[in-house]
């Protein structure tokens, strides 16, 4: 018996409704009257506030991702493979954006390893289980987790300073909190190189998004100017390793070697598998 569309159209209409659910949520922590991400307590990691509008571009490839679930490839994936944890992994996200919001930072911090766990497990069980067989594919699976995966590695970082840490409009910036912010913004270039050369094709995306965050925090931040010089160090070494990167996937394609895959079979960075 042929694939109908019609095949697991509960899990299909369950993944519909809760990413309204969840785009709803991020666009009112973005767009909304409150500019909750950045109008909270600003730390020493703070980003500028175009840091943030990664969102729109995972929202939108997350948008092609609901569509393709409705395709014999899709349904493969996102279905069979993905299956329940899309869901719940926007519930977990559409729950942090609402603490968050609530300067719930401490409870938001827990929400933000939740949702990295969750998108952790989905990352894994895609570039396991389900290599890309087509463009659809590259696109509209692997690109949205990827991108996403790399970004909730610096929410988590985010989060966490946010939660523990010192409010940079009040409180200088001590020996311990150059000491956390040097450490934080290391371990994300460390983790930004090991996406970029973690398999011959590397994981370019989630690179990218961890650099970008690197070169807003460097924009943003002159309440100290360690903080800003260091922030800017890293955005260029973590840029400098992608560059290669993106050179060494461009000789490969030239050379008539595999297409741009996203990833390889690798455990994930941040999270439980």
């Amino acid at each position: 018996m042929g694939y109908s569309w019609k095949d697991g159209i509960l899990l299909k209409i369950v993944n519909v409704l809760v990413y309204f659910l969840f785009l709803g949520s991020n666009i009112y922590a973005v767009a909304g009257p409150s500019d909750v991400f950045y109008t909270g307590k600003e730390t020493y990691v703070t980003p500028a506030p175009w840091a943030f509008l990664i969102w729109t571009v995972i929202h939108f490839l997350l948008l092609g991702t609901i569509i393709y679930q409705f395709t014999e490839n899709g349904h493969r994936t996102i279905i069979e493979g993905i299956s329940w944890r899309l869901p719940l992994l926007a519930v977990l996200n559409a729950v942090y954006v609402n603490l968050w919001a609530a300067h719930r930072y401490i409870i938001a911090f827990i929400f933000a390893l939740l949702v990295s766990s969750a998108v952790t497990h989905i990352y894994y069980v895609v570039k396991k289980y389900h290599e890309p067989t087509d463009t659809a594919d590259e696109i509209f699976v692997h690109l949205p987790f990827s991108l996403y995966h790399g970004w909730t590695t610096v929410l988590v970082i985010v989060s966490a300073f946010t939660a523990f840490g010192n409010n940079a409009h009040t409180e200088p910036a001590g020996i311990w909190t150059k000491v956390f912010v040097f450490l934080a913004l290391f371990f994300l270039e460390a983790t930004s190189v090991t996406y970029a050369f973690s398999s011959p094709e590397g994981d370019l995306p989630a690179s990218i998004a961890i650099t970008w965050y690197l070169w807003a925090v460097f924009a943003h931040q002159t309440y100290s100017g360690f903080v800003h010089w260091s922030a800017l160090a890293f955005a260029i070494l973590s840029l400098v390793w992608v560059g290669k990167a993106v050179i060494a996937l461009g000789i490969r394609i030239a050379r008539g070697g595999r297409g741009i895959s996203l990833d390889e079979e690798r455990a994930p960075l941040v999270g439980g598998n």
